[in-house]
């Protein structure tokens, strides 16, 4: 595996196609025209081809509408291959890959799509999509005449245009057969000025997997770390600002919580789990990885009831529904486990979010999603805080939250608002974690 921090030439202003226009496929599409690039984005939803069009962004990510309104030039949408094959040569694909009821990944997406392209010896399909370690092995087989390069996102939801942006590195996977069109993949990336990992197909397929693996194991350590720490009296705020100064373990995702969520830790995880038993190989640290993930979340509702006792009848409020800030994604969001398992104890559930209600009221059935915080918190026995979104933090907690709430128990689950001050206010706060004597806002990484 070679890594090389730039690529021979700069690439021309190649065309680029983008097929599936969902949350990666949109920002790839959008920053690719901020390099200067035509963009031509295929997706078979009409709707979401028409608000497009009209200059409307489906999903909320900072920075992707000014980028995609800034582009519009560049950008062409539409749900017909057929002009995004006579425009562009490097097709990246970007449609879901969901998990099936076995646990293996549904390819059925991916499929249709090499399936249009055909035998075109002129077009590479560069694999944006999170796809199991041999497919494209697979697709080569199948199409010996089409080029592919495996090309795994590594996009945070929340930062995914900075990211795109300013990346780590770019990974670049391709058999000797399809090097040409590799190198004008990492072509289209030198401006980034990134290193570029240029390597064979099954690895960056891996690279994938594995890294999004290794960072939810990282945070289901530090989860475990803070259930420990709870009974022995430890902060874990403080652990993990004293680990992370070590520079082998790093501060990054050691913020102890009520467990990781969105569209990709859980369904890569279960993926790379999947993967290695289908070769035969049990891949025991992420079974316990899974295991402590749902745990954590449940872990919460004991702390609740630790308070109130039975739930039956509570009125508890969820602040957040979006599985992180900054994005109105509610795929398998913690907030989704809390609801169901509040709703199954007894309890009445009120839940808001400041972007993603609309979402909340599809997904969470049994609870009343409110317009604010405060008329979440009105008359609330409790409230767990799922989310760190930044308004939850000027909410006026010692004044009209403390007269609005019946009983004043806040479950911190992310350790964000201010224990001590709380505790002054007279509410019963229960962090991550933390002990009693420690009930200050997490240090600062």
């Amino acid at each position: 595996m070679a890594t090389d921090p730039t690529t021979s030439a700069l690439a021309e202003r190649e065309p680029i196609g983008v097929i599936g226009c969902g949350w990666v496929g949109l920002v790839t599409a959008a920053c690719f025209a901020e390099l200067g690039h035509d963009v031509h984005c295929r997706d078979i939803v009409p709707e979401k081809i028409e608000s497009l069009a009209r200059g409307e962004v489906p999903i909320f990510e900072p920075r992707l509408a000014e980028l995609l309104e800034r582009g519009r030039e560049r950008l062409s949408f539409t749900t017909e291959l057929a002009p995004v094959l006579e425009r562009a040569r490097l097709l990246f694909c970007a449609v879901d890959t969901p998990p099936t009821h076995s646990g293996d990944a549904d390819l059925s997406r991916v499929e249709r799509v090499v399936d249009e392209i055909g035998e075109s010896s002129d077009h590479a399909l560069v694999m944006k999509s999170t796809v199991p370690v041999g497919t494209g092995r697979a697709i080569a087989r199948r199409r010996e005449g089409l080029g592919y390069v495996s090309n795994p996102e590594f996009l945070k939801e929340g930062s995914a245009v900075d990211d795109f942006m300013g990346p780590d590195r770019v990974v670049v996977g391709a058999e000797e057969s399809a090097s040409a069109f590799a190198e004008r993949v990492a072509a289209v990336y030198q401006p980034l000025g990134a290193p570029i990992v240029r390597t064979d197909v099954a690895s960056a397929e891996m690279i994938k997997l594995a890294s999004n693996a290794f960072l939810a194991t990282k945070i289901s350590f530090i989860n475990e770390i803070a259930n420990v720490s709870e009974e022995l009296g430890a902060d874990v705020t403080e652990v993990a600002r004293g680990m992370g100064l070590d520079e082998r373990i790093g501060p990054k995702f050691l913020q102890a919580g009520i467990g990781y969520g969105g569209s990709c830790f859980p369904k890569d995880v279960s993926a790379l789990k999947q993967l290695a038993g289908n070769s035969g190989y049990h891949f025991q640290l992420l079974t316990a990885v899974i295991e402590v993930n749902e745990l954590q979340k449940r872990r919460t509702v004991g702390k609740l009831k630790k308070h109130l006792g039975s739930l039956v009848g509570r009125e508890i409020a969820l602040l957040g529904v979006a599985f992180k800030p900054h994005t109105d994604d509610v795929r398998e969001a913690t907030s989704l486990v809390l609801a169901a398992r509040l709703v199954g104890e007894g309890a009445n559930v009120r839940a808001y979010d400041p972007v993603a209600g609309a979402h909340a009221r599809e997904l969470l059935p049994g609870a009343h999603v409110s317009g604010s915080a405060l008329e979440a918190l009105d008359g609330a026995d409790g409230a767990v805080l799922v989310t760190e979104w930044p308004e939850f933090r000027e909410l006026d907690w010692a004044g009209e939250v403390r007269e609005r709430m019946a009983s004043p128990l806040i479950v911190d689950g992310r350790n964000f608002l201010d224990g001590h001050a709380l505790a002054e206010a007279g509410f019963s706060y229960e962090g991550v974690g933390r002990p009693r004597g420690a009930l200050g806002a997490p240090s600062p990484a």
